[in-house]
């Protein structure tokens, strides 16, 4: 039995939640399954789904390098100008959720000022 029809399950499971740049293959015994996943729940159903087929990871016959992309947050330099409006169109997300992830800098989100470091989450 291969290594990929060993893990097929972690595989399948991988394409059905939509892992991004999904990358399988199999190099000097051991499977590498490669990929951004869309949310931390995700990745912890991949690593559950591996425990399942191989418990405590004894084999040491997978490596799985799953990236999460929803939810990581990127940092932003206010300017000169700038509104909350004016970034999150820049970066494809709502004010409000740019005032969500920075409650602990800014108390009006009409008030905000240059030099400070935003969080700017990804969707």
């Amino acid at each position: 039995m291969g290594l990929q029809e060993k893990y097929s399950e972690l595989i399948n499971l991988a394409a059905d939640l939509g892992v991004d740049d999904l990358q399988v293959r199999e190099q000097n015994s051991v499977l590498y399954i490669d990929g951004k996943a869309k949310s931390a729940a995700d990745k912890d159903k991949l690593w559950d789904t591996y425990n399942k087929i191989d418990p405590d990871y004894r084999t040491g016959d997978v490596v799985m390098n799953i990236e999460v992309t929803q939810g990581v947050l990127r940092e932003y330099t206010v300017e000169n100008g700038d509104s909350l409006s004016k970034i999150a169109k820049s970066y494809g997300v709502s004010w409000q959720d740019i005032f969500e992830a920075n409650k602990d800098i800014i108390s009006n989100p009409d008030l905000i000022q240059p030099g400070w470091k935003l969080k700017i989450p990804t969707l």
